[in-house]
């Protein structure tokens, strides 16, 4: 089949890659010039299961506008009637999460995808900054409690969650500040960190070794349905070759509903807000050998190379093309200084310490929308919410064997768009 995938973020270009693998005639569009432009550029680094996963009532909670970025969901301004309608849901999914189904079906896409990701990084020898391993940090006896579940829950699917003592914790990770309490930790071998825009522009060169063709650059202004099942995209450069495609799959993220609305489908999902700050690594001792996550203050702290990021602070109601916000990006800043304080360099030349801001689009009940919509030949791969990263490479091996007509190694109407009327 002639397929065009739309958005060269992280899903973007697997979902290219995948497809181009599979013998597809792929053409790869995005507005940017280069991939992995927007929520693909400094997001959280975590890879694998579990650091997404209900440890703590707190990750459910949202604070409005008057209250500070602590955790759970900030609000920056009242919601709107359509973000109260999706917050009441969101609240209502995730309360108890970590025995429902959603839950369940979200950790094992985790897993599927960090082992396929595991497998193209050998296949296709993809040298980018990685390491294994994940500790979640639990401050109290109290924590250490609420997570027994979730840690049977993973064990359940195959996730390879060990319970710590707060001593085998630190020797896990020696540069944990001995002055922050810690009560107990999770270690997680299943997942770790990496370069999430370092690998999607290997495995762009990847796809395009395969013969998809890259249509950078190029924004796709509107979607026409044609005779057959077959689709039109329309660019501002009208003469622009391969703009007619037996189908189309769409992997823009949080600008989706632009192109998706005027067709009819209207997504059922919010645009957040994440930030992260991205710092030279000063003393290596002082910083984490793999990746952290605080699931208290849902942020996560990880070791890229010579760098280390810190993200989380995730908003609902920021202005678009807003600066980042002060509140989150402070908590970022706290959290780093309260389990590795030594680790980051940030004085030295400008532009050396890296605060960033993007936006995802994320589903009430936790899972992405992957595979065909009731539109034929119009196909969907979105909703990841923060874990874009560690659920591209699933995703998209997903939603190509759904394509092909093979049979995905998941149930793939867990994740179907049409489960949600689209």
């Amino acid at each position: 089949m002639n397929i065009a995938v739309i958005g060269a973020g992280v899903v973007g270009v697997a979902t290219a890659w995948e497809l181009a693998a599979d013998g597809h005639e792929v053409t790869l569009y995005d507005r940017h010039p280069t991939a992995g432009e927007e929520a693909s550029f400094a997001t959280g680094a975590l890879t694998g299961p579990g650091w997404n996963a209900a440890w703590l009532p707190a990750q459910t909670n949202w604070n409005g506008p008057w209250g500070s970025a602590k955790g759970g969901l900030h609000l920056q301004r009242l919601p709107r009637l359509g973000e109260w309608t999706w917050l009441w849901r969101w609240a209502k999914c995730t309360k108890g999460r970590a025995s429902t189904p959603q839950h369940q079906a979200l950790q094992r896409l985790a897993l599927y995808s960090a082992e396929h990701t595991h497998d193209l990084n050998r296949a296709l020898e993809l040298d980018h900054d990685a390491s294994d391993g994940l500790l979640v940090l639990l401050r109290t006896p109290q924590e250490a409690d609420s997570a027994q579940t979730t840690i049977e829950r993973l064990r359940e699917i195959g996730v390879a969650a060990q319970a710590l003592t707060a001593e085998q914790a630190r020797q896990q990770e020696p540069a944990l500040n001995p002055e922050t309490p810690i009560h107990a930790a999770i270690s997680i071998a299943n997942a770790g960190a990496a370069n999430c825009r370092e690998w999607t522009l290997l495995m762009k060169t990847r796809a395009q070794k395969l013969g998809a063709r890259l249509a950078l650059g190029t924004l796709v202004s509107r979607l026409e349905p044609m005779a057959g099942g077959a689709w039109r995209v329309h660019t501002p450069k009208s003469s622009a070759p391969f703009s007619d495609h037996d189908a189309v799959v769409v992997c823009t993220g949080a600008s989706a509903p632009t192109l998706l609305r005027p067709l009819g489908l209207k997504l059922p999902t919010q645009t957040i807000t994440a930030h992260s700050v991205s710092a030279a690594i000063r003393e290596p001792l002082d910083a984490p050998l793999s990746a952290v996550f605080d699931p208290a203050r849902q942020v996560s702290i990880a070791r890229l190379g010579q760098r280390i990021r810190v993200s989380g602070g995730a908003t609902l109601g920021a202005k678009p093309g807003a600066a980042p916000d002060a509140a989150a990006l402070k908590q970022l800043y706290k959290t780093l200084m309260d389990w590795f304080p030594g680790a980051a360099r940030f004085g030295g030349p400008q532009g050396s310490v890296q605060e960033w801001r993007g936006s995802y689009a994320a589903t009430h009940d936790g899972l992405p929308l992957i595979g065909g919509t009731r539109l034929p030949g119009l196909w969907i791969n979105l909703g990841h919410g923060a874990a874009g990263w560690t659920l591209a490479a699933g995703s998209a091996r997903l939603l190509a064997d759904e394509l092909g007509g093979a049979s995905p190694a998941l149930d793939a109407a867990t994740y179907a768009p049409l489960r949600q009327g689209l």
